[in-house]
């Protein structure tokens, strides 16, 4: 088994992309196995870890359907409601909050 090349941060070689630098050029990794990954040393944690795959081998992103950007934004609008007041927020709720800010706000009632 060959053991996958290290090389520190901003220092790959031409021809690697993360995930997210292929999603901006429209690709996906296609089921390609890691190639290489990114090391950026911390001083207090362990080293910050990056995967790398080869462009060459990456795919085309597949299309939208239409029934999957239904589920997307049905989804995303069950996001927007309000636990506590039942309205739509016209926001994401925060996680940390678990409900809309006007109602985190608010003084509790008695």
């Amino acid at each position: 088994m060959a053991a996958i090349p290290v090389y520190r941060w901003h220092l790959a070689p031409d021809g690697y992309a993360t995930f997210r630098q292929l999603r901006t050029r429209g690709l996906r990794p296609g089921g390609q196995d890691v190639a290489a990954v990114l090391e950026r040393p911390r001083k207090r944690r362990g080293p910050l870890v990056a995967y790398l795959y080869r462009v060459d081998l990456a795919r085309p992103v597949r299309p939208m359907t239409p029934a999957k950007r239904a589920a997307l934004a049905k989804a995303n609008a069950a996001q927007q409601v309000c636990p506590n007041c039942r309205k739509d927020a016209g926001y994401r709720i925060p996680r940390s909050l678990g409900m809309c800010v006007p109602c985190h706000d608010a003084p509790p009632t008695p």
